[in-house]
């Protein structure tokens, strides 16, 4: 066997430090979360303490409270009444928080790589000194080698907040998130073009008053957005339209009044169709445009051609069904919600794709409209004192090197390869930072990765679960869980500001500690404590609490705090004047901005790749009780869905003879097999050139005891990606997959003997 820099090192009991727990802790199938006296006894509420928190499950973060019995026992979370995020209700994965806290397959101590004399590698416990000690060692001495712009970060959530303090702090903005080009991106350069203004997060859709939503890929109530799935409850009570575009009927498409079942890789065609209709058959909303649009003539003369029959030929969507739901959208206009989405990465022309989406809102007089997409507002938090960052001599733009111009942060992929030597980038990167990712599910080229980890010089994983990506660390740090930690006051838009806080509800489990403290301790050894000037990080949340008119005291108390408006109304009023944020101050249906940086100014379809023959489609998907991968192992979590299946037309089935149930592997395009069978899933509700998975599942790490070989990972099958050339997005849907109904690695071991 070729022996490698950096093996993959299964973190095993041992190195995890469960043999120190007492031999409780290892009733794993049994789940005995509180050691021998495991029995809850009933206890009401006036019976327990409760503590303020924000989610950390998924980037919603709604605030809740946690309950925590007299005998100190995590017992339940719920929602805060007060919150706009969640209206006082969470979804299964908010509520199932408390599995995160028990997980008996938690991080629980530090621990270090150690190579041994015949190169075989293991992870030895440390201590943390041991662990932060190497740590800031390693990025001293990438500083002095390298410079410090040479060393890397991927972050994500909270975790990777604080991580991009400690990095923007030493002087490093080499960073990237894979939220950005593995999700969201697109939607973020394209409304951004079009409107001068991002989308954000909670997206700023006016659900709740809408007479007409329109969803295209778009799974909310699969995807458990959860205050848009409260307003889409609502909406439907309403007797709201609503229009759902989808391959797969989809819980969403389930209570729709028009489900346009799409052939994959054509939306463009689609919605060029939709735009079609409404400035040729004159129901566009005339006043809007003129006051508030440019390019609309050239809009007009671009679309000429782009008829409904034109659309049903690639499309596979009958002509009457796009004109009559042009015409439902322009009769309920401007309370139309064109959902932008959020994981909006498929097929590589996806900035064009939320182009023509958001120029479809416009025609319809919808931005800043009530029941379209209304203007959102945050509470602005100061930066509690701290020197100016130094300011480095790159960071992530620099890598690109002309390349993804309407890029407006660091994409995943290309931090990888300027990881890699034989790449030639001029700005070379030598070591990693990892927080809040698991880089082996989320990321899109495998060998990519894989090289990517064997050329960089040291990998620090900071994670509260051994995910995949722990395997691959030189230091692993353990974090604790969101309900054990202080962490960065929520100021996310909404309809009015509001904060919220997060506190410790328990004491941290095992050895694990919050990622403000393990940041604070790597910045103190490299001689940065001006930037970590405080004790406890409720120091510094009780000084920006107090420079916005409340106290920590007083957040305790009442966990969210509302403010009211100061950037004017929610909604633009009727010909109000507005300035938009763009190079014309108007809405540009005429992309100035991607004309300047040569790309079609106005979107317009070209076709993609079709499967080979005996090949599917693979598109991927949420369930409302997971989170990526992050939420696989959590027992409350993994007991509502254990394992995932594959979605196959009857069709389909029929000709490859394959039954409900039955398990088979997934070959993609390129050879790539899936590490374990999956169940087949027969079923109407996909089209037959078209496959479907939940995304998270099939992890290969024994040590995540309920997730390990619990169905397929949709990953593995994500060999190919095309690129997006305006911000670097990695369309992810153009890969395809087959059936093979006998286990491959018998066929192997078969082939060898």
């Amino acid at each position: 066997r070729m022996k490698t820099r950096r093996q993959f090192i299964k973190i095993s009991a041992v190195g995890a430090g469960v043999a120190a727990l007492g031999l409780h802790s290892l009733k794993v199938k049994g789940l005995s979360l509180f050691g021998e006296d495991s029995a809850e006894e009933p206890v009401s509420d006036e019976e327990m303490t409760a503590t303020p928190t924000y989610c950390e499950v998924c980037f919603w973060k709604c605030a809740a409270w946690t309950y925590v019995d007299k005998k100190g026992r995590l017992r339940k979370i719920i929602g805060n009444k007060n919150d706009p995020h969640s209206n006082g209700r969470l979804c299964p994965r908010g509520t199932g928080g408390v599995g995160m806290y028990n997980d008996e397959d938690r991080l629980k101590t530090p621990l270090i790589r150690v190579t041994r004399k015949d190169g075989s590698q293991y992870f030895r416990k440390a201590t943390w000194d041991e662990a932060l000690d190497k740590v800031a060692g390693k990025m001293q001495e990438v500083a002095d080698k390298y410079g410090k712009e040479a060393f890397g970060l991927f972050n994500h959530g909270t975790p990777g907040g604080h991580l991009e303090h400690l990095m923007r702090a030493y002087g490093s903005e080499t960073n990237a998130e894979p939220a950005y080009a593995q999700c969201r991106g697109p939607r973020s350069a394209a409304y951004y073009a079009t409107y001068g203004a991002y989308i954000g997060s909670p997206e700023c859709t006016d659900i709740r008053d809408t007479k007409c939503l329109v969803l295209i890929g778009s799974h909310i109530g699969e995807n458990m957005h959860n205050s848009q799935v409260q307003e889409m409850s609502h909406a439907i009570d309403q007797k709201a339209t609503i229009i759902t575009v989808d391959p797969r009927f989809s819980t969403a498409a389930s209570k729709a009044q028009f489900w346009l079942p799409i052939k994959p890789s054509t939306d463009i065609a689609l919605i060029m169709a939709w735009i079609h209709v409404l400035i040729y058959e004159d129901i566009y909303n005339k006043d809007y445009v003129k006051k508030y649009t440019f390019g609309f003539d050239r809009l007009k003369e671009h679309v000429k051609d782009m008829t409904p029959e034109w659309a049903y030929g690639i499309t596979t969507i009958e002509p009457n069904l796009i004109r009559k739901t042009a015409r439902e959208m322009a009769g309920f206009a401007p309370a139309v919600v064109i959902h932008p989405g959020r994981h909006v990465v498929w097929y590589g022309d996806d900035s064009q794709r939320e182009r023509a989406l958001g120029i479809l809102t416009a025609l319809l007089g919808a931005w800043g409209k009530r029941g379209s997409l209304y203007l959102p507002e945050a509470k602005a938090i100061p930066h509690f004192p701290q020197p100016p960052y130094p300011k480095p001599k790159w960071n992530w733009k620099d890598l690109l090197e002309g390349r993804f111009p309407l890029a407006s942060m660091g994409i995943t992929t290309e931090i990888m390869k300027a990881s890699i030597p034989r790449y030639k980038y001029k700005h070379q990167i030598k070591a990693w930072l990892v927080g809040g990712t698991n880089l082996p599910i989320s990321m899109p080229d495998k060998p990519l990765l894989k090289e990517a980890i064997e050329a960089v010089e040291f990998i620090a994983v900071m994670d509260t679960m051994p995910m995949e990506v722990t395997g691959f660390a030189d230091v692993v740090l353990p974090e604790t869980t969101y309900l054990e930690r202080y962490d960065f006051i929520r100021a996310a838009q909404n309809r009015i500001p509001s904060v919220a806080l997060r506190m410790p509800a328990v004491s941290p489990k095992y050895d694990s500690k919050p990622a403000w403290w393990i940041v604070k301790q790597i910045g103190e050894r490299l001689g940065l404590h001006a930037y970590f000037n405080y004790d406890d990080y409720s120091e510094v949340l009780d000084w920006q609490f107090k420079q916005i008119g409340t106290s920590l005291e007083e957040m305790k108390k009442i966990g969210v705090k509302k403010f009211p408006r100061v950037n004017g109304p929610l909604y633009l009023g009727d010909d109000e004047d507005y300035e938009f944020n763009t190079n014309t101050g108007k809405i540009e249906l005429y992309s100035t901005e991607f004309a300047d940086a040569g790309f079609d100014p106005i979107p317009v379809y070209k076709p993609h790749p079709e499967p080979p023959q005996n090949f599917y489609r693979l598109i991927y998907g949420r369930a409302p009780m997971h989170t990526f991968s992050r939420t696989i192992n959590n027992h409350n979590l993994w007991d509502l869905m254990k394992e995932n299946s594959v979605w196959v037309n009857p069709v389909v089935a029929d000709l490859w003879g394959l039954k409900n149930d039955e398990k088979v592997w997934l070959k993609n395009q390129d050879g790539a097999i899936t590490d374990f069978p999956v169940k087949v899933r027969v079923t109407e509700r996909i089209r037959w050139d078209s496959v479907y998975m939940v995304h998270g599942f099939g992890h290969s790490d024994k040590k995540l005891s309920r997730a390990y070989g619990r169905g397929a990972s949709d990953e593995k099958m994500i060999t190919h990606y095309a690129q997006d050339p305006i911000m670097g997005g990695t369309g992810m849907r153009v890969n395809f997959v087959t059936f093979l109904k006998e286990n491959p690695e018998k066929n192997r071991e078969e082939a060898k003997a």
